[in-house]
């Protein structure tokens, strides 16, 4: 189709320089890149930082329902499922993590990551 072919054109955005939207929250923020139909995201969450006492205040759900395509780039993030299953993530893993899940910072290092389906509406006030 050269319609789609005409409309479709390469893009390029900064999360350092200038992200879309920063949104930030206790212990955390999140740099945004809108791109078309896709947003991409990347978290620094401190340490000390936990959904349940930061962001769960803003979003007032029982857990997260954000589904997470994750990439790590730095710190460990533990992730615990409603349905109890648990998961540790560190620097190079990626992950799928469903909607339903509580997580908080494991250690002294921020963690870092790079997230491709869960960060358009995270944290923000309803």
């Amino acid at each position: 189709n050269l319609d789609m072919a005409a409309s479709t054109k390469m893009q390029k955005k900064s999360l350092d320089s200038s992200p879309d939207e920063t949104r930030s929250f206790e212990k955390g923020k999140i740099d945004l890149a809108n791109l078309g139909d896709v947003t991409i995201g990347r978290g620094v969450l401190e340490p000390g930082w936990s959904w349940e006492k930061c962001v769960k205040p803003i979003v007032k759900t029982n857990s997260c329902q954000a589904p997470h395509t994750q990439y790590f780039v730095s710190g460990r993030l533990k992730v615990v499922m409603d349905d109890g299953s648990e998961e540790e993530f560190g620097p190079g893993d990626t992950g799928v993590i469903p909607p339903g899940h509580n997580a908080w910072v494991v250690g002294n290092e921020p963690v870092v990551a790079i997230d491709f389906t869960g960060l358009r509406d995270y944290a923000k006030k309803s």
